[in-house]
C-alpha cells in the first residue's frame, strides 16, 4: 500500500470520526435533556394529582385536633357514670381512636408535622391524667371543670400543632 493512500484514507477518516463524536454528543446530551424534561413532566403531574390529597391529610389532622381540644372533647364526650377513671379511660380512648382513625394521613406530611401533631395528642393525654390525679378530683364532673378551669389558664396542646399545620399548609402555595 502506498503511503498517499494511507494519508488520503486519514484525511478521509479524520472528518467522519469528528461527525461521528459530534454526533454521540448532541445526542447525549438531547437525550438527558428529554429524560430531564420527562422527569419534570411527571413530577409536575403527580403534584396536581398530590397536592389535593396533601391538603385533605391537613384538613383531616386539623379537624383532629380541633376534636381532641380538651373543651370541645369534654362537651362532646359526657362521662356514663360519676367515676373520674371510667371517664378519664373514656376520654383517653377517645382520642386514642381518633389518632389511629388518622393513622394513614402521616404519608402526605413532614415528618415535623406528625411529630407535632403526635406531641399535642400526647400532651392532651398527660393533661387529662394530671388532672385526674388531682387530690380534688373526685368524680368526673370535676373532672371535667377541673380541666375546664385549666384551659381558660393556658392554651390547649393542640393550638400550637394547629398553627403549625397553617403554616405548613401556607407554605404549599
Amino acid at each position: 500500500m502506498d503511503p498517499e493512500k494511507i494519508v488520503d484514507l486519514f484525511l478521509f477518516a479524520i472528518p467522519a470520526l469528528i461527525t461521528g463524536i459530534i454526533a454521540y454528543y448532541f445526542f447525549k446530551e438531547h437525550t438527558k435533556n428529554e429524560d430531564g424534561r420527562r422527569r419534570f413532566l411527571l413530577h409536575k403531574d403527580m403534584q396536581v394529582t398530590a397536592m389535593p390529597l396533601r391538603l385533605q391529610a391537613y384538613e383531616r389532622m386539623a379537624l383532629f385536633l380541633e376534636r381532641i381540644t380538651p373543651s370541645k372533647l369534654l362537651v362532646r364526650v359526657v362521662p356514663n357514670t360519676s367515676n373520674k377513671e371510667d371517664y378519664e379511660s373514656l376520654l383517653i380512648a377517645t382520642i386514642e381512636q381518633e389518632y389511629e382513625h388518622n393513622l394513614s394521613q402521616q404519608i402526605y406530611m413532614t415528618d415535623e408535622c406528625w411529630n407535632i401533631i403526635t406531641a399535642a395528642k400526647n400532651a392532651t393525654i398527660q393533661l387529662l391524667r394530671k388532672a385526674s390525679l388531682l387530690e380534688k378530683t373526685d368524680t368526673a364532673n370535676k373532672l371535667r371543670e377541673i380541666v375546664l378551669m385549666e384551659m381558660m389558664e393556658r392554651r390547649a396542646p393542640s393550638d400550637a400543632a394547629l398553627s403549625f399545620i397553617k403554616q405548613e399548609v401556607s407554605e404549599m402555595w
